[in-house]
């Protein structure tokens, strides 16, 4: 009994530094994900950047096509107006007119596009302006913000180094058989897995247990599994409180004094 109350004291010692190493592990994970949401955030502008440029610059095309389209119109339009003027014929003079006319239109038509295509132009510009202010201000917010994660990661390597190195002294004194159960176990659930029974309820999994199991995990004479959660059992003392009986001296004495 007291061989195995001895072996679970160095797998209870080890649990309590694998415990502090998992949270330092789930520590570092959060701040690992905080980095790759920075990062990710500012990828994010940097591809909004892109797409933003691309639309303006396909705009600006799109202005200089009907711009050339333009001045297309107005040179053929002068040269049927030249037309016109030697012109005999009735007939042919309306014509012109018609056909005049008609660029007219086709002309006013594509300066309304070109008109368009610079206020969305202008727009798009505006955006891209804050967008790349965004990135600039964020950039210079997230690196302050990096080289504390980054800080904290190192903090938490060098603390997790430390226990590792703790564990490993005790492991080498601990019950091989023992421990290689121990490891088992928390292997599958990244949790305590020797734990106390406490009013007769597993710490564990906080199920009733029976009145014979807790006996037996009292004796300490094996090794005892929860039937529940097959986490390992074992015995711990309730702290001492003073009693009732152990106060009745003292009133004793008070009242003996005072008679």
């Amino acid at each position: 009994m007291d061989n195995l109350r001895e072996a679970m004291k160095f797998i209870l010692d080890i649990q309590e530094l694998d415990m502090k190493m998992l949270r330092l592990m789930r520590v570092k994970g959060d701040r690992q994900k905080e980095i790759e949401q920075i990062e990710a955030l500012r990828k994010e502008l940097h591809l909004q950047i892109t797409d933003k440029e691309n639309e303006v610059s396909d705009l600006s095309k799109q202005i200089q096509l009907l711009e050339q389209k333009i001045q297309e119109i107005v040179a053929k339009a002068k040269k049927l107006e030249a037309q016109q003027s030697s012109v005999k014929k009735v007939e042919e003079f309306n014509a012109l007119t018609q056909e005049m006319t008609a660029l007219e239109r086709e002309k006013i038509a594509t300066e309304q596009k070109v008109s368009d295509l610079v206020d969305k132009r202008v727009a798009g510009e505006e955006l891209l302006s804050k967008i790349k202010e965004s990135l600039s201000a964020s950039e210079e917010n997230s690196l302050a913000l990096e080289k504390e994660i980054k800080d904290s990661i190192k903090l938490i390597n060098e603390e997790g180094s430390h226990l590792k190195s703790e564990r490993e002294a005790l492991a080498k004194k601990a019950d091989g058989e023992l421990l290689h159960i121990y490891e088992r176990l928390l292997r599958n659930k990244k949790d305590r897995v020797v734990v106390p029974i406490e009013n007769r309820t597993c710490a564990g999994c906080h199920i009733t247990l029976t009145a014979q199991h807790e006996n037996i995990v009292r004796k300490g004479e094996n090794l005892v599994f929860c039937e529940h959660c097959s986490r390992i059992h074992y015995w711990q003392e309730p702290a001492a409180v003073e009693t009732g009986e152990a106060a009745a001296p003292k009133r004793r004495r008070r009242r003996a004094a005072s008679a």
